[in-house]
């Protein structure tokens, strides 16, 4: 993944500049060089694909001058800042100023290369959310990243965005494989800190030392995460294993900064699924200065139709990448996959629908077979929760015209003629399931 973002490097001296490319070229990244800062602002927009590194001490405009243009132009740009002996306060400067990182000649080669990969990683989720921004700025956009118009995905969509304008800080729970992640990265989004830093960190398996001298410092490999994420979003994974101690440390953080924060803080548990909730593992103040801005996802099964949805949707994308057709559905298999109780959530459901498509190529099996191979291997096959027929007819019956719909991307003679229904019995049924032909053009 290196090679997709590019690394400019501004040196005023060639024979650096070359040694530095000729370096981070070998380690599989994309770089190009410009011998002054003039030079590199004139390709260096606020959407630049990757990262900057620069000298500090640079004829004409300096490196610190070069910063803070780059800073006006886009703030969440990586500049990774290369000082010579004697020079470091300034450094310390940039970094105060927005620099993601610095360098002191002679500097070791696999330190250059270790935070190129953090920066460029850095850049590639700000980019990200910036798309996904754009995306979530309408309606299609959001159905396009959180797919679903069951009742319970509806009022997430209208949570995040209405916490993700909110200046708190959030805490988002629920089961594994839900989508916690993609939510933190929607409410970054979405909010006034869409543009600056999003620093994502998990706080499992990691020694209470390792955790500390991450978050806090001092660490002379890397600046602190809580010091990366300055001005922007700090997501910690899994709070719940973050030792007492250092909830302790993180609460003070925390109201030491105020109203309105600087940094925003999005913490997201996994407790749900083992019998805890955060409540039960975190302290007390720390929980409720969290939880007075927190988001629940709905498990798969809470859902409804959303399943098939789904399902037609990772099927296809999986058949694209096989390049084979995606498996029919019959009403059997779809009351099936509707019935089952997705203790794995969106992460089994994509397992299922891959497989699904493998053995479609293969021309064996069918998709309950895959469900009950689940259940042998401790995944009940269905729930214990009966629902009434209507619902299962309906969910089937708006999973074939979406299906057919795109298929046929938006034909309706073509659907028409497939499903032999007359042109008004399929736009009645179109509204009633919220199906809209131009979302298939």
């Amino acid at each position: 993944m290196a090679n997709a973002m590019k690394i400019a490097i501004v040196d005023d001296e060639q024979d650096m500049r070359q040694s530095i490319s000729q370096w981070l070229s070998l380690s599989g990244f994309d770089t190009e060089t410009f011998p002054s800062a003039e030079d590199a602002l004139k390709s260096l927009g606020s959407d630049y694909p990757g990262v900057v590194v620069s000298d500090i001490k640079m004829p004409g405009m300096d490196g610190m001058a070069f910063l803070k243009r780059l800073m006006s132009v886009d703030s969440a740009l990586p500049v990774i800042m290369i000082t010579g002996h004697g020079d470091v306060p300034m450094a310390v400067e940039a970094m105060r100023v927005g620099a993601f990182d610095f360098l002191e000649k002679p500097f070791n080669p696999d330190r250059m290369t270790d935070l190129a990969k953090r920066a460029t990683n850095s850049r590639r989720l700000t980019l990200s959310n910036r798309a996904l921004r754009r995306e979530l700025s309408d309606g299609s956009g959001i159905m396009r990243k959180l797919v679903g118009s069951s009742p319970v995905m509806e009022r997430l969509r209208e949570d995040i965005l209405d916490l993700g304008q909110a200046d708190g800080h959030v805490l988002i729970d629920g089961e594994t494989g839900t989508g916690k992640t993609l939510v933190a990265h929607a409410l970054h989004a979405v909010g006034a800190r869409a543009g600056r830093k999003f620093v994502l960190f998990s706080c499992a398996g990691q020694p209470e030392e390792i955790l500390a001298t991450r978050l806090f410092g001092p660490n002379e490999a890397d600046v602190p995460l809580l010091e990366q994420a300055r001005g922007g979003t700090l997501v910690l994974e899994d709070i719940d294993a973050l030792p007492t101690g250092l909830q302790a440390r993180l609460l003070t953080w925390i109201n030491e900064q105020g109203h309105p924060a600087e940094t925003r803080l999005v913490a997201i548990s996994n407790l749900s699924e083992q019998g805890k909730t955060c409540e039960d593992v975190l302290r007390p103040d720390l929980y409720y200065r969290l939880a007075a801005m927190k988001i629940t996802l709905p498990p798969l099964r809470a859902r409804g139709e959303d399943i098939l949805t789904l399902f037609a949707r990772f099927s296809e994308q999986a058949a694209e990448e096989y390049g084979c057709e995606p498996p029919e559905v019959s009403a059997q298999e779809a009351a099936q996959l509707l019935q089952a109780p997705w203790a794995g959530n969106i992460r089994q459901l994509v397992n299922v629908a891959e497989r699904a498509v493998m053995q479609n190529r293969r021309g064996t099996g069918t998709i309950s077979s895959l469900l009950m191979a689940d259940e042998e291997d401790g995944e009940p096959g269905m729930t214990t929760e009966g629902k009434p027929l209507k619902e299962y007819v309906e969910a089937f019956e708006r999973m074939l015209i979406d299906n057919t719909m795109r298929r046929h991307r938006g034909s309706i003679v073509a659907v028409m003629d497939e499903l032999c229904l007359p042109r008004r019995t399929l736009n009645e049924k179109m509204a009633k399931y919220s199906l809209s032909r131009s979302d298939y053009l």
